[in-house]
């Protein structure tokens, strides 16, 4: 991790954490991938950083609110606003950073952006993210930061989900290593149940689309795991 990117990093939970919102939104993507060291203690486990994204899940976006919008709390950090696709999805632009925000579609879906008023931003619409469960997150701390990101086995199962579903392999490739070095260590931690719970809170389909890409990767340890519990 580049010093310059971390304290940035830091510096953007600080303010939004002294707004009060950081409470009603999860942190996702690779920046979680270092904050579960504490979860894991002594157990070995790589940390690289993979993206500059900064991504928050919005579980309910009506109660997140600000006093300043956003942008204008993260402007002097050098973050610019930019409207990314043809919906004009907000993101805040950093050299280091890229903030967004997320929010599950539903029903039918569609592209259409959901409006963050509070922020002066908006969210994009994805499937899956209901797998990164509002209610089944730990809770770490950033330089005294309270933060909340996802359980790292839903956090893993996700990530396969979203490879399957790639257009880009290389993006792929970096969802499906990122999980697998999370389940390595979740089996030496002893969360062998948590694994087997989630799995089954997951529709048949997409059972099916994991162990597909845990056979793919050769991953007989956790397929054991998940078929010894049918």
């Amino acid at each position: 991790m580049e010093k310059n990117q971390y304290k940035t990093f830091v510096e953007v939970l600080q303010r939004m954490h002294k707004e009060g919102f950081l409470k009603d939104l999860l942190l996702i993507g690779s920046w979680c991938i270092p904050l579960y060291e504490d979860y894991f203690k002594n157990i070995r486990y790589p940390t690289t950083i993979l993206t500059r994204d900064m991504d928050f899940y919005v579980p309910r976006p009506e109660r997140v609110q600000s006093k300043i919008p956003l942008k204008e709390l993260l402007k002097d950090l050098g973050f610019i606003e930019h409207f990314a696709g043809e919906e004009g999805y907000v993101q805040l632009m950093h050299p280091d950073l890229i903030v967004e925000f997320l929010a599950l579609e539903k029903g039918k879906g569609g592209n259409k952006p959901y409006d963050l008023k509070g922020l002066g931003m908006n969210a994009q619409p994805l499937r899956l993210l209901n797998i990164l469960d509002d209610k089944d997150v730990i809770e770490v701390k950033v330089e005294g930061i309270p933060l909340r990101i996802p359980h790292p086995v839903n956090f893993a199962f996700h990530k396969l989900l979203i490879a399957s579903r790639r257009t880009k392999e290389e993006k792929a490739e970096k969802d499906r290593e990122t999980a697998f070095r999370l389940f390595p260590a979740l089996m030496k931690k002893g969360e062998q149940k948590k694994i087997i719970s989630v799995y089954r809170s997951l529709s048949r389909k997409q059972q099916a689309i994991i162990r597909k890409e845990l056979e793919r990767a050769d991953q007989t340890e956790i397929l054991q795991i998940l078929e010894s519990n049918k």
